[in-house]
């Protein structure tokens, strides 16, 4: 496998991605922008999800495209952070067209629990906190760990975080993923100290940080609802809405992969698809073929292998913050 450039979600073209992170109240926003529109889709499979705006991703359904998918902290105060996008996005004329050149950005949303986690139970979070991640958001490398939406996340009782991967195809096709990570499961094997999916590691993305073996804490006890992985999957190919949903759902298998259990009955784990229609999917020969079948199963493959990877390095990134402890402060084994 071969990475993008940044080995990022901004990789895809046609994507912007921007943050905004508030250390303090361990909490923040990660929202990523397609001017021209994404086709999208989406997939829970978590069972305590906390979403906005999803119904509309359906394929019988009337709109076609997003301008932007936002993934937050909060829980249910963060999705207010989606209205401070819907007024960037507007003012920026960018949403699906209305009457005298009016526009009506379409704009999706998941949050996670982090309440509790900073200097109050509640974070500030509102509006604003979404419009600077926009007024944030650009096309270079950002790093991953303890920034947006992954700022207080925890994960199997250590420091959860935000992460991102790429991966370019033998068909010239970009498929990428970004994840913020706070699970009830565990990214790291205790019997080994190491990620579950260590193996999947590409160009050496983990570092330093990846050749490490760790004494695990004990689990921490399930509560419900505080839990939730939320991501989105991102690829420059032509899509319809059923294909992006159906590459979300595929990407949940690395989510599964690389966190254990996932998927719970705390957990509200959710993944967004957006296809920017850069690149056109490759016809699959055969009798037996659907059209362009083949193509989107590595759509679908390469999605799931970036959410993996993604995972890892929400983790294997992440810093120490109040009393989540990081996968880089555990002691070696």
């Amino acid at each position: 496998m071969t990475s993008g450039k940044n080995n990022s979600l901004v990789d895809v073209e046609g994507l912007m991605v921007g943050h905004y992170t508030d250390i303090g109240a361990a909490c923040g926003v990660s929202v990523a922008i397609c001017p021209e529109g994404a086709t999208a889709g989406f997939d829970v499979s978590g069972s305590a999800p906390g979403t906005r705006e999803t119904d509309l991703l359906a394929p019988i359904n009337l709109v076609e495209k997003v301008q932007a998918i936002v993934l937050t902290g909060g829980s249910v105060y963060g999705l207010s952070a989606a209205d401070g996008v819907v007024r960037w996005l507007s003012k920026n004329g960018c949403g699906f067209p209305l009457e005298a050149g009016n526009v009506a950005p379409i704009v999706p949303a998941a949050a996670l629990f982090d309440l509790g986690r900073g200097e109050i139970y509640i974070p500030p979070i509102e509006a604003c906190w979404g419009t600077k991640a926009c007024e944030n958001a650009g096309v270079n490398a950002f790093l991953p760990g303890c920034v947006g939406a992954g700022t207080g996340a925890l994960s199997g009782g250590i420091k959860g975080g935000l992460g991102t991967a790429s991966e370019v195809l033998s068909s010239g096709l970009t498929v990428a993923a970004m994840v913020a990570v706070n699970s009830l499961g565990t990214v790291i094997d205790p019997a080994t100290g190491k990620p579950w999916e260590i193996r999947m590691e590409v160009g050496g993305e983990f570092g330093e940080q990846g050749k490490r073996s760790v004494i695990m804490p004990v689990p921490p006890k399930a509560e419900a609802s505080r839990n939730t992985t939320i991501g989105i999957v991102a690829t420059d190919a032509v899509l319809t809405k059923a294909q992006a949903q159906k590459v979300a759902q595929m990407a949940h298998d690395g989510m599964a992969r690389a966190i254990r259990p996932s998927h719970t009955m705390f957990d509200g784990d959710t993944i967004f698809c957006m296809a920017t229609n850069k690149k056109d999917l490759p016809d699959t020969p055969g009798f037996f073929a659907a059209p362009k079948a083949m193509a989107l199963i590595e759509v679908g493959r390469a999605a799931a292998d970036c959410m993996t990877r993604a995972i890892i390095r929400a983790v294997l990134e992440a810093n120490t913050l109040r009393n989540m402890i990081a996968f880089r402060d555990l002691a070696q084994r």
